[in-house]
């Protein structure tokens, strides 16, 4: 057991080299589900890498970059209009280590974009003009923040982002950790992208590199008793109220223990 751990740990430490991001606290590799260094052109089967809002994503130059929607496909529109660059990847497990590169340019930083999502509206970190949130449940929920931390545009980040059970964290080189354990973190989205997913500014692009996703093992990492003492407490700031839904219950992953759509636990959180 101590080997096959060892063996994993290297080479999760030899593919990440190259990017440089942070090392897993939370999770232990396992099964890789993909890589993806754009260095060759390449098709974006739907399965793999879902476009949202009728936004423009092609590999060139050596990175996926997205574009907003045509101009066209905007004037078509009511709402959803794709100002945005918008893209998720449902082959993200539930509980995953994702490391990637990644660069937002042009366009302006909205009330609600740019972010980095896992599940549609489940877990979101926004990248806002004076701080950065990890926000939960709709974005009702603030249950971390980086005040102080804002993106420069056009500067590459290396980030490291981890999912066990109800448990999220997100380190960003030579930036902030953001962590938090919620109730909601544990559920499927009942609506919109499943896996990872990002949205760049309004009018903008946003460009992804090095990505790699792995599926993890059932205990947790070693380190992470000692790294999750030093985060220091944060309590959950509410930000909205919840609307009213047509769906009255929704399940966690397991599709055990249905829950009422209209609750939400408010459990500590951590910065």
């Amino acid at each position: 057991m101590h080997r096959i751990l060892l063996l994993t740990l290297a080479t999760f430490a030899a593919c990440t080299v190259q990017g440089q991001p942070p090392e897993p606290v939370l999770a232990v590799p396992d099964k890789l589900v993909l890589q993806a260094d754009f260095n060759q052109p390449m098709q974006l089967p739907k399965s793999i890498w879902a476009t949202r809002q009728g936004t423009r994503w092609t590999v060139e130059n050596g990175v996926l970059r997205g574009r907003q929607s045509s101009q066209e496909y905007q004037a078509s529109r009511e709402h959803h209009f794709g100002y945005e660059p918008r893209l998720s990847i449902p082959v993200t497990p539930a509980d995953f280590i994702a490391t990637f590169r990644i660069r937002f340019t042009g366009g302006s930083i909205t009330s609600v974009t740019p972010f980095i999502e896992f599940d549609h509206h489940v877990c979101r970190v926004r990248f806002g003009n004076d701080s950065t949130t990890l926000l939960a449940d709709h974005e009702i929920w603030k249950v971390a923040e980086a005040q102080d931390f804002v993106l420069s545009r056009d500067h590459w980040y290396a980030i490291t982002a981890e999912r066990k059970g109800t448990e999220f964290v997100m380190q960003i080189t030579d930036g902030p950790l953001l962590y938090a354990d919620h109730s909601e973190f544990g559920k499927t989205p009942q609506t919109g992208g499943r896996g990872m997913g990002v949205a760049g500014p309004k009018k903008g692009e946003v460009e992804i590199d090095d990505l790699k996703i792995w599926a993890v093992q059932k205990h947790v990492n070693p380190r992470w008793s000692t790294t999750r003492a030093r985060i220091p407490d944060f309590t959950p700031v509410q930000l909205k109220t919840r609307k009213p839904s047509k769906t009255s219950r929704t399940r966690g992953r397991d599709g055990k223990g249905p829950a009422k759509a209209g609750e939400s636990s408010q459990p500590k959180s951590r910065q």
